[in-house]
């Protein structure tokens, strides 16, 4: 069994536990089992002896013993038996945003009701008001959070199929037939959510590269096999597409299955217009094929400069390389630091000398650690006593750490009528502060962008954090008024974060198009709460090209002193 498998069971495990209402430290002990698990850098499989997985962190005796089991036998006798009771099938409950253990035990013991479509229905008549604790906003917001889940249901975080999609291309990539390699699609695209993955191979040997494909150890069930494309459905539940080309449709073919569908139907309507066919296998005049073994051949066959596929989604980036307009976007080497970084002095999982090594390790010049208020106790936020004794760390860590820098900072949190969790001479003393929400998402509009405004006022707030608060398919963002946030933004001189944790990915890349045209500045960083989060700063990236960003946009783009003085400017 792969690791992410392993992970899933443990995952599933504390889900029924948790509608059982079993031990929280039990359930936790297995979600925590299940992350550490997710997140190893080698096959739990290649441990020789259970009490090798004993010394993973978070993982005691019990679950050790259970791992081994999973890895002798593929199966789980405590597992299985846990299948079988009816709260497993109330674990998809749980996928519904505002619907927890509580309420779906609740809802089961007093109406049976064990599948969305049941729920959905009984919400919809009004059932559900009427059970202990709930009421009609209780049942609203229920119906409300199944929509959300049917929404995304057939849709995975690009965080999420990402790596699982460069694991299939890597195996791939080594196979001797393969003369040229590359995702396709949305995952191209680098949208925030993708439904499948596609793979485009340059081949004159497509049998021997199908074959391969259809027999990788991740394939749970082959969907097609075909001459020139084949599709296998993943054991983690997702569909990938291989197609097979020749060279010289490589780079037409690479245009065609990135899309968009309405970024290529303007392409084929300008090749039209200059007397050319454009479609997946080149470029014609006449019966003529003059072009489509690279992208650059397309773009420049009509006169235009190459369009990065962030930007193909027909929202002007056509227009922009005709006028020779096309931005110059924010790349990953850009980036000289990170402006939001949490450490185990509240929820994170690593010291911040870890933190800040591990930063430096990856070219990183400088940090802010950013850890959470008191306001969020669940997090162990820091009140004003612990915030001066992590400043003091900082200062010690500074003189200590060479060619790297860790600022002082906090995630303030945004109390509901926009006042700070701490105070502003405490604040004043930071050299970051970063402000967001983390409650009270049930505001009005009106209220919700008030509450903000208010934050961005107050001059000791350097950037607002994951600003409309949403959680990829769990949480719509609240509503508020991003004009007019963002309008206080440049008034104060404040900046936008793009939050590059990969449920939330916010700004979205809509809005950080709409920051850039207003001329709001914006944070590219990871919220990471350890060390292998850092890698999550891609997708931020990904979605602030998305949103044309440039390096000039992006504040932690620029050297040590030129931020200090950009953020002195601005209180």
């Amino acid at each position: 069994m792969t690791n992410r498998e392993i992970a899933r069971v443990f995952e599933h495990i504390a889900e029924i536990l948790s509608i059982q209402a079993e031990n929280p430290f039990k359930v936790r002990a297995y979600t925590r089992a299940a992350q550490t698990i997710a997140d190893l850098s080698y096959p739990l499989s290649s441990l020789p002896s259970q009490a090798e997985i004993e010394k993973l962190p978070g993982i005691g005796k019990a679950i050790a013993q259970k791992s081994w089991e999973l890895i002798q036998t593929g199966k789980l006798g405590y597992y299985e038996k846990l299948l079988s009771t009816p709260h497993a099938r109330l674990t998809e409950f749980l996928r519904i945003p505002g619907l927890g253990p509580k309420h779906a035990k609740l809802i089961y013991d007093h109406l049976g009701i064990d599948s969305v479509d049941a729920l959905r229905a009984a919400a919809e008549r009004g059932e559900l008001e009427s059970l202990p604790g709930m009421g009609k906003k209780t049942q609203a917001k229920i119906l409300q959070g199944i929509e959300q889940a049917l929404k995304y249901k057939q849709r995975s975080s690009l965080a999420e199929m990402h790596p699982r999609a460069q694991a299939i291309l890597e195996q791939l990539s080594g196979l001797d037939p393969v003369e040229q390699i590359s995702l396709a699609g949305s995952l191209r695209r680098m949208r925030d959510t993708v439904a499948d993955v596609d793979i485009l191979v340059a081949s004159d040997q497509a049998d021997p590269v199908m074959d391969a494909f259809v027999s990788l150890p991740e394939v749970a069930d082959v969907l097609a096999r075909g001459p020139t494309k084949s599709s296998i459905l993943t054991r983690d539940g997702f569909q990938v597409d291989l197609r097979v080309v020749a060279r010289e449709s490589f780079g037409a073919a690479m245009h065609y299955f990135t899309g968009s569908k309405n970024h290529n139907i303007r392409i084929r309507a300008l090749g039209q217009e200059a007397g050319l066919k454009i479609n997946e296998y080149g470029v014609f005049r006449g019966k003529r094929r003059i072009g489509g073994q690279t992208e650059e051949e397309i773009f420049g066959l009509l006169g235009l400069a190459f369009i990065p596929p962030e930007l193909r989604e027909d929202h002007g980036e056509i227009e922009a390389a005709q006028a020779g307009e096309l931005p110059a976007l924010v790349e990953l080497a850009d980036i000289r630091g990170d402006l939001h970084v949490h450490s185990r002095w509240t929820d994170g999982r690593n010291s911040i000398e870890e933190m800040a090594l591990a930063a430096r390790k990856r070219g990183l010049r400088y940090i802010a650690i950013c850890d959470h208020s008191s306001a969020l106790k669940m997090a162990r936020g820091l009140d004003r006593a612990r915030l001066q004794e992590q400043m003091r760390e900082i200062d010690e860590l500074n003189r200590k750490i060479k060619s790297f820098a860790v600022l002082k900072g906090i995630e303030v949190d945004i109390l509901a009528d926009g006042r700070l969790d701490l105070e502003d001479e405490v604040l004043a003393e930071l050299d970051v502060v970063v402000a967001a929400v983390h409650s009270r998402f049930d505001l009005s509009r009106a209220e919700m962008t008030a509450r903000l405004v208010k934050a961005i006022e107050n001059p000791q707030v350097n950037i607002l954090a994951h600003p409309t608060g949403r959680i990829i398919s769990k949480r719509e963002p609240y509503p508020l008024d991003l004009d007019a946030v963002m309008d206080a933004c440049l008034a104060c001189n404040t900046f936008l974060e793009v939050n590059s944790f990969p449920e939330r990915l916010d700004l979205c890349d809509i809005h950080c198009r709409q920051a850039r045209d207003r001329g709001v500045d914006l944070a590219i960083s990871t919220d990471s709460h350890r060390i292998d989060h850092y890698d999550w700063l891609k997708f931020g990236i990904a979605t602030a090209r998305r949103g044309w960003i440039e390096k000039r946009h992006v504040i932690n783009a620029l050297d040590l002193k030129a931020l200090r003085r950009k953020l002195r400017k601005a209180r």
